[in-house]
């Protein structure tokens, strides 16, 4: 009997995949950016291109009756709203405004969103109803609080009446008109506003909340101890939105009284309004356009504020 050796098993030859062609990889390589392309190409042509080209006509005197006759002014149109008294008045107004209106919102929103992640009955009706006013049209909403706000037959001076205080006129005083605006702008965002906190709240651990209740700590230590440090990249988010907001406000105060100068007196024309008035009132196109660079600058800035005091506060935060 011969013995033979048992044979190897045979290795399965691996064939290497074959390489793509010259088109497939230029087709990997251009795709992600065909993809972003049409995003890109809007962004360039309604955000970009009127920008830069607002910051062109800026430098010169631009009538609205002959677009096309073009006069280089250089800093001329910025020079000429410093020294326009009306043009401080409208950043004093967006100023004040927005205070008034951007305080009050997010602190009411705040507690709002802090009631709404409670456990209740129908906090899914209640969470949808806060955010009826924002889906509400700027128009219809002015419109509205206008008749609220009338002199005579308002419904908040009967009010007014029925405690003993006398009729204000809410469209002509500077205060009072300026606290109507900054009404319609807190009854519009408000909600908006309380479901991102919403949103906040329940992305915070609950391990948080357990740990705080063992350690003796009430809703109010918990809120403050607690929430409040889980919310602050939020905060820092609705009040830089909300400061972009202010300082573009334009149609609450041009609806309420339907005067693009704001009042008599501009009590409370904003920058917005102060805007529309030199460019479709007066013509002046170019200084309407320094208007808005001078708009843009001061956004820019409240965020960079905003943003470096939060920064601060948060390295604070973590050496304590």
């Amino acid at each position: 009997m011969t013995l033979t050796a048992p044979q190897a098993p045979s290795v399965p030859r691996v064939v290497p995949p074959a390489r793509p062609g010259g088109a497939r990889r230029a087709w990997r390589t251009v795709s992600p950016y065909a993809y972003i392309a049409p995003f890109f190409t809007l962004f360039v042509a309604f955000g970009l291109f009127p920008l830069l080209y607002t910051a062109f006509v800026s430098l010169y005197r631009v009538e609205l009756q002959a677009p096309g006759d073009m006069e280089w002014r250089g800093l001329g149109n910025y020079t000429a709203l410093l020294g326009d008294e009306y043009f401080w008045v409208s950043l004093r107004n967006t100023f004040t405004i927005g205070v008034l209106s951007t305080v009050p919102q997010l602190v009411m929103a705040l507690g709002l969103a802090h009631l709404l992640n409670y456990r209740m009955r129908g906090r899914t009706f209640l969470r949808t109803a806060v955010l009826l006013p924002y889906a509400t049209s700027v128009a219809a909403a002015t419109l509205v609080f206008a008749q609220l706000f009338g002199r005579d037959f308002g419904l908040v001076n009967y009010a007014l009446g029925l405690v003993g205080v006398d009729p204000v006129d809410w469209q002509n005083g500077t205060v009072a008109s300026q606290i109507a605006v900054s009404t319609v702008v807190i009854w519009r965002w408000t909600g908006y506003n309380a479901l991102i906190y919403l949103a906040g709240m329940q992305s915070i651990p609950d391990e948080l909340y357990e740990a705080a209740a063992m350690d003796g700590a009430s809703r109010w230590r918990q809120f403050f101890h607690v929430t409040l440090p889980g919310l602050r990249p939020t905060i820092l988010f609705t009040v830089i939105v909300s400061t972009i907001g202010a300082t573009q406000l334009f149609g609450e105060p041009l609806l309420l009284e339907g005067s693009v100068s704001g009042g008599i007196s501009h009590q409370y024309q904003t920058l917005g309004l102060y805007m529309y008035e030199q460019g479709w009132g007066f013509f002046h196109l170019g200084r309407a356009a320094a208007v808005a660079w001078v708009m843009f600058l001061l956004i820019v800035v409240l965020v960079g504020l905003n943003a470096l005091v939060a920064r601060r506060r948060s390295r604070k935060g973590a050496r304590r």
